[in-house]
């Protein structure tokens, strides 16, 4: 009997070392959000081999409701992708705030994520990367272009460029004084809504040039002066003003479209603890600079605009002033049903002749 319990401690203690050195966290994320300088460092302190895939928020959504919310320990949504998700799908968990380290985080920031991830008394995400969505302009029609309505004017015809998603439909209908946010909680009316902002784009359809998919065609669309006028993200005008000042991000007069890209648990991730030693390591206002530079985005991270680049400090200041600011139209939570409405319109719209 002492033979055998001198031999099992010994089998459990070469058991430990490997499955340590085993450990890993699935990230499912966006581009940039993880760049190599910052994981390499994560691995070296931690141990923790990170694996990365990227995705967006159609994507996150189909992707863990086609697993039940496993293969990943921790995802990335947008804000307002979160409730709606989650009641209809059940594939993110609550989040341990315990294990988060709130100083690190910009306060106002943090407290407007939990609210809006907050369901059932439950907080299902924190803040990370956060920007806008708005207008990507060349000064040779700078007078011409100041809110998202302006990229139908006829002078402008087969010189502009837009993603066909629900953010063009969110920016068109403010700029038509319209408030799509007012009557989230009334589909009749929002449908409504659509409809109108669908006339408006079916119209508009002789002055696209074509529709971007991805960020790298609409850079390459604006560099190249094929596009002179595009609905795109801050961080993409910001790096085409980097190459050519003759290009800026412009804010719309109606209110350029804010989103914050979280952190959020799937419901059968199976490192949590990996996920909230990323979290917390991330959100260091070094680190977190090193993401603003490899994204090209602002972080919800306390102190770390004192680490970025002066240029993209520059360009961010040019494109948003106070009264820019105080307008940014924050994305509330998507009521569950929201987006098939959209996502009709924007069929009929893409079908248009």
């Amino acid at each position: 009997m002492r033979l055998k319990q001198l031999v099992v401690p010994a089998v459990i203690t070469l058991v430990i070392p490997f499955s340590a050195v085993a450990e890993e966290l699935r990230l499912l994320t966006w581009g940039g959000y993880a760049p190599e300088e910052v994981i390499s460092q994560f691995e070296e302190q931690t141990g923790i081999d990170v694996q990365v895939t990227l995705s967006n928020n159609e994507d996150m959504i189909s992707k863990l409701r086609a697993t039940g919310g496993s293969g990943f320990d921790l995802a990335q949504p947008s804000q307002d992708r979160i409730t709606s998700a989650q009641q209809e799908y059940r594939i993110y968990k609550p989040m341990d705030l315990s294990q988060v380290d709130s100083s690190l985080f910009i306060p106002s920031m943090l407290a407007a994520t939990k609210d809006s991830a907050e369901l059932d008394g439950e907080v299902y995400a924190v803040p990370h990367v956060w920007g806008t969505t708005g207008l990507i302009v060349h000064d040779s029609v700078r007078d011409q272009v100041s809110d998202f309505a302006d990229l139908c004017k006829p002078e402008l015809a087969g010189r502009v460029s837009y993603r066909l998603r629900r953010p063009i439909l969110i920016g068109m209908a403010f700029s038509m004084g319209e408030d799509p946010f007012a009557v989230y909680d009334d589909p009749a009316a929002y449908e409504a809504m659509m409809t109108r902002v669908q006339e408006k784009l079916i119209a508009c359809k002789p002055n696209v040039k074509t529709y971007w998919t991805g960020g790298d065609e609409l850079i390459n669309l604006v560099a190249s002066g094929e596009v002179v006028a595009a609905k795109g993200w801050d961080a993409g005008g910001w790096k085409l003003q980097a190459e050519n000042p003759k290009i800026s991000f412009v804010a719309p007069a109606s209110g350029a479209l804010g989103w914050i890209d979280t952190f959020a648990l799937p419901r059968r991730g199976e490192n949590d603890a990996a996920a909230y030693k990323w979290i917390n390591f991330v959100m260091q206002p070094e680190i977190a600079a090193l993401i603003t530079q490899s994204a090209g985005n602002f972080t919800a991270a306390r102190g770390a605009e004192a680490f970025v680049d002066a240029k993209l400090k520059q360009s961010f200041e040019s494109s948003f002033d106070e009264a820019a600011l105080n307008n940014i139209k924050w994305y509330p939570p998507v009521p569950p049903g929201l987006e098939a409405i959209e996502g009709r319109i924007l069929d009929r719209v893409n079908a248009a002749n």
